[in-house]
């Protein structure tokens, strides 16, 4: 498939060359789910001003589609070649909790969720170029997996959009699918 070379201000979501397949379904999942979402949950942004939900909303499609790219390889590869960004990348990533504070939801679930995310993609992130490392990230994901359900009277959207949030930081991103690491590649691609 052709990949296109990607505009520079953008290559921290798609990396340097993605196929235009990639970029559409990268994108289609984002609106299709923040859709779905807002149209089966409408009390998502009931009472608030028109700023917060439309943030809220850009933030959650931001969770969505991030999912589905870090699992391409031109953005796996992009961060595996670039250990700052890969830090900086897991550090920044305060969107769950700005989701919480906008649509004024499950903080508290949202704070904690959020630790247990970067913790783990930074325990995750230590272990590129390990054997161990798919194995302890698909650990540390069953676990968020298997207790965030278990939290009583979370709104079923923040559920949503947590899950994937976990799975976009902790297993999507922070795992070197493709085996380029720094060591394999070096500094600079």
């Amino acid at each position: 498939m052709k990949q296109l070379r990607i505009p520079s201000f953008l290559h921290d979501v798609f990396g340097e060359k993605q196929s235009l397949g990639s970029i559409l379904t990268i994108l289609l999942f984002g609106v299709l789910l923040t859709s779905t979402l807002y149209l089966v949950f409408p009390e998502l942004t009931d009472n608030l001003p028109v700023w917060r939900s439309a943030l809220a909303l850009l933030l959650i499609f931001d969770i969505f589609s991030g999912c589905i790219a870090n699992f391409s390889d031109s953005t796996s590869n992009f961060y595996a070649a670039r250990k700052t960004n890969r830090i900086v990348f897991i550090a920044i990533h305060l969107h769950i909790v700005l989701v919480a504070f906008l649509l004024n939801t499950d903080i508290g679930y949202s704070i904690g969720i959020w630790a247990y995310t970067i913790l783990g993609a930074f325990i995750v992130n230590a272990l590129i170029g390990r054997h161990s490392q798919l194995f302890v990230a698909g650990f540390l994901l069953s676990i968020g997996l298997g207790c965030i359900p278990m939290l009583p009277d979370m709104k079923p959207y923040m559920l949503i959009t947590c899950l994937l949030f976990m799975l976009k930081v902790l297993f999507s991103f922070s795992v070197d699918h493709y085996g380029k690491t720094m060591s394999n590649i070096g500094d600079e691609p």
